[in-house]
């Protein structure tokens, strides 16, 4: 086994009130960022090497980051892409 990790997400949301991150890495059951005085929130997780699918939910509203690779999802919209080597 590879070893694992340390993979920060963080989100430019300054007037939300509550932001998650939702992946194939975490069973898309949501984690949850911290708010940052700058109105940039932000947590990280430990991930194996490997390819791996995201998207934010905004104050319930689906959202990607804006710098990210997406990619189609089965949905008709995009997933976020993080690739860890």
């Amino acid at each position: 086994m590879e070893k694992k990790k340390r993979v920060y997400f963080t989100m430019e949301a300054p007037g939300a009130d509550d932001v998650r991150v939702l992946g194939n890495f975490n069973d898309w059951s949501g984690r949850p960022l911290k708010k940052q005085k700058d109105g940039v929130w932000k947590t990280w997780t430990m991930l194996e090497p490997g390819t791996y699918e995201y998207r934010y939910l905004v104050d319930g509203d689906w959202t990607n980051a804006p710098e990210a690779e997406v990619v189609e999802n089965p949905f008709g919209g995009k997933n976020c892409v993080e690739r860890v080597s």
